[in-house]
């Protein structure tokens, strides 16, 4: 993380979640060949406060904007890979080489945020011993002697929501730092677990109840 001189910064959640919007935002003014951007102009293209958006910028900035032209939209986009974290490399594995792992597995641009998927476990022996996108799938009671050797940071877990807590349970043994859970179940983990569900199914909810309450208001009009 990028340090002031004098005391790190700290954002709140919120801010760091607006992170990767301001860094897609800054990529993409830098392949249309932009050099310098305004804080004004971040805000304008998501749609954002242009306050809120100074101050988060400010926040993780190694530099002050200039009044006129803003900031350098290379160095930006560094200082923010910088704060997040992106520029450290970190290995994973995903336990659960079924549709959803091999999705993952098959995602290339987890490497542009640090994140490099090492190996895949499963129980399917139909699976155990290949290859998927180039990743090997192993046989699950090797997750623990694998992640505890090769230092794994990050476990993600894309099994059936009954195995999800034995193996979040194997990972934290194994001394990883974080877990990525898929399954549709609250993981109970040491309070030095860091952890980010991804529930697809309550996002799948939300958007039907949604277009369910649009079809009705419709009929109503």
């Amino acid at each position: 993380m990028k340090k002031t001189s004098e005391k790190e910064v700290y954002l709140t959640i919120q801010a760091l979640q607006r992170m990767p919007y301001y860094l897609h935002c800054l990529e993409k003014a830098e392949e249309d060949g932009i050099q310098t951007i305004s804080a004004t102009s971040i805000a304008n293209e998501l749609k954002l406060n242009d306050v809120l958006v100074r101050k988060d910028i400010a926040a993780v900035s190694s530099t002050q904007g200039k009044p006129k032209s803003g900031f350098q939209v290379e160095g930006l986009i560094r200082d923010i890979k910088e704060y997040m974290g992106y520029n450290d490399h970190k290995d994973a594995v995903i336990v659960g080489a079924g549709s959803l792992g091999r999705a993952l597995l098959g995602n290339s641009e987890f490497e542009q945020y640090g994140l490099s998927i090492t190996a895949a476990f499963d129980i399917s022996k139909d699976l155990i011993g290949t290859a998927i996108s180039g990743i090997k799938v192993l046989p699950i009671e090797k997750l623990e002697s694998y992640c505890a050797e090769n230092g794994i940071l990050i476990g993600i877990i894309t099994t059936p929501m009954e195995e999800a807590q034995k193996v979040a349970d194997v990972l934290v043994r194994a001394g990883v730092q974080a877990i990525w859970n898929f399954a549709h179940v609250d993981l109970e983990l040491p309070p030095q677990i860091k952890v980010e569900n991804v529930h697809l199914q309550d996002s799948l909810m939300m958007l039907s109840y949604n277009i369910h309450r649009n079809e009705g208001t419709k009929e109503e009009a």
